[in-house]
């Protein structure tokens, strides 16, 4: 390929990738099980769970009430009032309809968005420079394409998080998620069909600027590096990521927290506490956290009590209510008969609570 070849010409690694493993990810989207409930992310997590359980001696696992406790090995693992409470409940039933409706926009946004924006960014940086430098692959510049990548698709994390819960019109989408009593595997997947597609677009878009970039850099000749960075990252996310929804701590030391997020800070993003509030909005790191000021370390076998508060909780505790209170909520919102609720996301809906 000439280096002088117009933006047209130039293949991005999204839309080639796209193209060429098309059957393996409809595949991958069709399938059955959550990706914490296959069996090497489940087995992971167990030894990880049992190498906590034998280090503390039986502590580090929290009950139904957010509460730290000593426990034996079985309720270390699967605690009973966690996998019997109705939200563990909810949960399964909520992760289906997404899973129903998850083929129907997300193989559309892959192909569609991702690629866009991937080639949008191709033009402009061609635009604004000229001709691609048609840089040679080596180990350093991947290096720094599996980074780039991953700090663009933390920040399209971020952003759309902290949009969730800043947003009162999207809050009342995303309570859903936060309305979940416990933490089990499947509450990482406890979303309202209608808050999926808000989530994938903004990560396509994510993965599209960094692609994109990289693409212009060495004239698209890269594509066997971006599925060498999608391994990267699964297996980056994968090594702790099922331990966010799942009652078992594990911290990270102070230094690595600050560069890193533990899987129980993301317990605190959870907690109803009103110290807790809008804090640890990103998934990977913790660099975006600090530069917001919403970075919060907690402390060894901090109190976390999960869910909505009080107040609301009762309004988002079956499926129905999951599937249809932001219906009644945006129906208050726009006939100008706005809940107090809505009006301050994280804040009068959990106060009640708070201070109780």
């Amino acid at each position: 390929m000439s280096i002088d070849s117009p933006a047209s010409e130039i293949t991005g690694p999204l839309s080639d990738t796209v193209d060429s493993v098309g059957l393996f990810l409809w595949n991958d989207l069709s399938g059955y099980l959550p990706r914490d409930l296959q069996w090497d992310a489940l087995a992971l997590t167990l030894v990880l769970a049992l190498a906590i359980w034998i280090k503390r001696r039986g502590h580090g696992a929290k009950g139904a009430d957010g509460r730290e406790r000593k426990s034996g090995l079985l309720q270390f693992l699967a605690p009973k009032d966690i996998y019997t409470h109705q939200s563990a409940r909810v949960d399964i039933w909520l992760w289906i309809t997404t899973r129903l409706t998850h083929p129907l926009w997300a193989v559309g946004l892959l192909a569609v968005v991702g690629p866009a924006t991937e080639t949008g960014v191709i033009t402009s940086l061609q635009w604004l420079f000229g001709s691609s430098p048609a840089l040679e692959s080596n180990l350093p510049w991947m290096l720094l394409y599996s980074l780039v990548t991953l700090l663009c698709y933390d920040f399209a994390f971020f952003i759309t998080h902290y949009a969730f819960h800043k947003i009162p019109a999207l809050w009342v989408l995303h309570k859903v998620h936060h309305s979940a009593e416990v933490l089990t595997p499947l509450t990482r997947y406890r979303e309202h069909f209608l808050a999926g597609p808000i989530w994938a677009f903004n990560t396509a878009v994510g993965y599209g600027v960094a692609s994109g970039i990289f693409a212009y850099l060495f004239n698209g000749n890269i594509t066997e590096a971006t599925l060498l960075n999608i391994g990267f990252f699964a297996l980056l996310f994968g090594f702790t990521g099922s331990l966010r929804h799942y009652h078992v701590q594990m911290h990270y030391p102070v230094w690595l927290s600050k560069w890193l997020h533990s899987p129980v800070m993301h317990h605190v993003h959870h907690s109803y506490l009103e110290k807790h509030w809008d804090k640890n909005f990103s998934v990977i790191t913790s660099l975006w956290d600090r530069l917001f000021g919403t970075l919060y370390i907690p402390e060894k076998d901090e109190y976390t009590p999960w869910g909505i508060g009080e107040k609301e909780q009762p309004r988002y505790s079956s499926f129905w209510q999951n599937c249809t209170s932001p219906f009644k909520d945006w129906y208050q919102m726009f006939s100008n008969n706005t809940p107090a609720n809505t009006t301050e996301p994280l804040t009068e809906d959990r106060s009640s609570s708070a201070k109780t």
